[in-house]
């Protein structure tokens, strides 16, 4: 379980995946956070994702490369994405 959970944190972009599976959640930023709920949500392998506002309460910056990844994940998978 630990070494799929480091293997999706990395998927996701997570830095440094070894630490932070042992972090709480109000040691990670708004965007490590959202990382990890993408993690979570992909964990399944789901045919279908369903993000409602994966990019609320995130700069610019950090908006953008949740999208990318979403988007990322969805051609690598071939997963449906409703946003």
């Amino acid at each position: 379980r630990r070494a799929r959970a480091i293997e999706l944190m990395k998927l996701v972009g997570i830095a440094d995946p070894e630490e932070r599976l042992n972090s709480f959640p109000h040691q990670m930023s708004g965007g490590q956070c959202q990382r990890v709920m993408i993690a979570i949500a992909i964990a399944c392998n789901p045919k279908l994702l369903i993000a409602d506002e994966p990019t609320t309460a995130l700069d610019v910056t950090i908006q953008k490369q949740i999208l990318d990844l979403l988007v990322g994940l969805q051609a690598k998978y071939g997963m449906g994405l409703i946003m």
